[in-house]
């Protein structure tokens, strides 16, 4: 099955295709919650090259190469707590990503920073929150 016909990894429940995949085809997110979701949905399918475009040049890695040691992620959900729109160039959401690794169930619950410039969001950073 074609990923535009199957339902999005961000977990809005839309189809890829009405969702995250024309972010992932160049057009700007409306805000930073699409943008979160969409990047969610860029590691679950493994779009290295959209999470680096969509992170802000000052907080940047030069790449997201992974430990070739490490056990690989299967990532099984993502649940947004809350957004917050701090103003015009600002914004904060809170998410918690579940995936699992060896076996094991995780979870990464982050709170997140998102900077908008001449017209375009950006992910600058965040903080992980335990719980």
């Amino acid at each position: 099955m074609k990923p535009s016909s199957v339902t999005c990894p961000c977990d809005s429940g839309a189809p890829y295709a009405a969702c995250c995949q024309r972010w992932h085809s160049g057009q700007a997110a409306p805000d930073a919650t699409a943008l979160m979701r969409a990047r969610y949905a860029a590691y679950v399918l493994g779009l290295t090259d959209y999470l680096l475009q969509t992170w802000h040049a000052s907080t940047r890695p030069a790449s997201l190469q992974d430990d070739a040691n490490a056990p690989p992620l299967k990532w099984l959900g993502l649940k947004v707590l809350h957004d917050k729109q701090l103003d015009n160039s600002n914004a904060s959401v809170e998410f918690i990503a579940h995936y699992k690794v060896n076996g094991k169930a995780e979870k990464l619950h982050e709170h997140s920073r998102f900077v908008r410039e001449q017209g375009q969001w950006w992910y600058v950073d965040g903080d992980f929150l335990e719980g």
